[in-house]
């Protein structure tokens, strides 16, 4: 990125951060240490030449380094990457209160919401053994409709191609819907009982859902009242009740 020429570390933070992904890749490395292709999924938009450069550019600042010690090369946040610990988190406060308003269709992404989605299930309040889940968006394209979580051991793996098990839960929803209810926009409760949110499968999975899946980070902060809404747009969608 160009500098803006000033000594205010306002500016010299705003050089680093300002460039295009590098919040979103410092927000997955601080959730846990991951590989290249685990950091694809949760910005998967981004083309594997230009993560790649994002990587060298953090390294080289000394936010991230890479551990060569296991199996392949795991990238995890230096001491001055977990200091950005806090201001990533109010940039999403932030911007769960003033730039939510309405989503546009491009911003529902299926890839990332069920990543999020497999890092923040309560495995503890699962049983024991391999629980198996699927989940169906019903507005998404073929490639994209179907999604598997196997739980077993306390890990939890989401796969887009089935895994072969038996199911223990079908989880029936659009991508809109669960989209606000996974960001706190529309009540789970409410979701479950209209039937937006529709559940097959092991009685028990069903009714001690709301103690498993947890829901975002930054679900509990609440829109601003008065943050700018845009009109009428027809590539926005309502994600909220």
């Amino acid at each position: 990125m160009q500098s803006y020429g000033q000594f205010c570390p306002v500016a010299k933070t705003a050089e680093i951060l300002g460039e295009r992904w590098t919040p979103l890749i410092i927000r997955e490395l601080l959730c846990h240490p991951q590989s290249f292709n685990e950091l694809r999924n949760g910005v998967a938009l981004i083309s594997p030449t230009l993560l790649s450069n994002r990587l060298k550019t953090l390294e080289h600042r000394g936010i991230i380094r890479r551990d060569c010690s296991g199996k392949g090369v795991i990238y995890c946040v230096t001491d001055a990457g977990e200091e950005l610990r806090s201001v990533i988190t109010e940039m999403g406060v932030w911007g769960q209160r003033w730039a939510r308003s309405n989503l546009a269709w491009g911003d529902l992404d299926p890839t990332l919401l069920m990543w999020d989605i497999h890092r923040r299930l309560d495995t503890e309040q699962l049983p024991a053994g391999r629980t198996v889940m699927r989940f169906e968006f019903n507005d998404c394209p073929p490639a994209t409709r179907f999604w598997w979580l196997v739980v077993d051991g306390g890990e939890v793996d989401v796969c887009l191609k089935d895994p072969g098990y038996d199911l223990d839960l079908l989880v029936h929803s659009s991508l809109n819907i669960m989209t606000g209810v996974w960001m706190g926009d529309r009540s789970l409760h409410e979701a479950l009982k209209s039937q937006a949110i529709r559940l097959a499968g092991d009685i028990a999975l069903k009714e001690s859902l709301p103690d498993w899946f947890l829901l975002n980070v930054f679900s509990d902060v609440k829109p601003a009242i008065d943050a700018g809404r845009p009109g009428s747009d027809e590539d926005s969608v309502r994600v909220g009740p």
